[in-house]
């Protein structure tokens, strides 16, 4: 029964020895690959990598971009077709990609209400910028001086 351990933990031995030196062996190996071996692996066919789809744009995130954060430019969804909102008003979050917008609904180019309504969907992704529609000037106060002028010379009335 001795015999018979003393001879199994010797052939472990020698098995554990053999393993340690064929990898041993083999890492420093700078033989190129068979060719046979290669053209077995390459027939198979080759994995094809899907593109990164880009992440679409909540409105914030395309406003940012645009001067004055978008007020008075045209906003729309994606999916939208002939109908557009220009934005009026923005209240901003902290971060720069959350808040509230205000703006007036356009449908095929002409405003469709007078007075600007809250837009929903916001923070839904999808919004672009519709460059076709110009910036309204109407919308956008003007820094023009009046052209009337004050008198040179001021009035007194007597007391």
């Amino acid at each position: 029964m001795a015999s018979s351990l003393a001879q199994r933990a010797l052939t472990d031995r020698t098995v554990g020895l053999l393993r340690f030196t064929s990898s041993f062996v083999r890492s420093f190996s700078t033989a190129s690959p068979n060719p046979t071996d290669a053209a077995a692996a390459g027939s198979s066919p080759p994995v094809a990598t899907k593109p990164k789809k880009r992440k679409k744009k909540n409105l914030f995130e395309v406003a940012q971009y645009l001067p004055n954060w978008g007020l008075g430019y045209h906003m729309a969804k994606s999916h939208w077709v002939g109908v557009s909102y220009q934005i009026t008003k923005i209240n901003l979050y902290k971060d720069g990609k959350h808040g509230k917008a205000w703006g007036v609904v356009h449908k095929e180019g002409l405003p469709a209400a007078d007075a600007p309504k809250k837009i929903s969907g916001v923070h839904k992704r999808g919004w672009r910028y519709i460059p076709s529609l110009s910036k309204s000037t109407e919308s956008v106060p003007s820094m023009t001086k009046p052209t009337e002028t004050a008198p040179a010379t001021p009035e007194v009335q007597p007391a």
